[in-house]
């Protein structure tokens, strides 16, 4: 059965288990979670082709649009990925093995660490980054850009009203 069948019954199955009942607001974020399963799935397997994950590619695009050459604190690139520190040290660990970035004690502050990207790191990414563009653009491709502008804007939207709730 396909997404699309599936949410359609889905719809269905509600109407008739509970035909007075507004459904919608169910059924929005289950075609949200489809939709988000369906596509991340496709963008995360684009990786592979830089050996990488999905979550050590995205540590070298942060490092790549958002240090200075410095570097950045461990904890700032916590922050900008939205995952636990924890995650960003198991993936530098991964990475710097590699030779793709650079761990340095910050000197403004000895308890913690700056990561930058090594000349080989910012190779891959320049090398991968136009692959993972296209093929994010294809993804979208169904949606005009206005549409796609729109998109964005109604997710920050629910994000912001999220966050307004205490949600974050």
């Amino acid at each position: 059965m396909t997404i699309l069948k599936a949410l359609d019954r889905i719809r269905q199955d509600w109407q008739a288990a509970e035909p007075g009942l507004d459904s919608a607001p169910m059924l929005t974020f289950i075609t949200f979670s489809r939709a988000h399963a369906l596509l991340g799935d496709a963008v995360r397997a684009t990786a592979a082709q830089a050996d990488l994950t999905s979550a050590t590619r995205d540590l070298l695009l942060t490092l790549y649009r958002s240090a200075p050459p410095e570097g950045l604190p461990a904890s700032e690139v916590a922050a900008l990925l939205a995952v636990s520190p924890a995650t960003v040290t198991g993936n530098t660990d991964r990475l710097e093995a590699r030779g793709l970035l650079t761990r340095r004690l910050d000197p403004q502050d000895r308890r913690s660490w700056r990561l930058a990207l090594t000349d080989e790191g910012r190779a891959l990414v320049q090398a991968h980054l136009p692959v993972h563009l296209a093929f994010e653009a294809q993804l979208l491709a169904a949606l005009s850009p206005e549409e796609t502008r729109q998109f964005e804007g109604l997710l920050r939207k629910l994000i912001a009203h999220a966050e307004a709730q205490g949600l974050d």
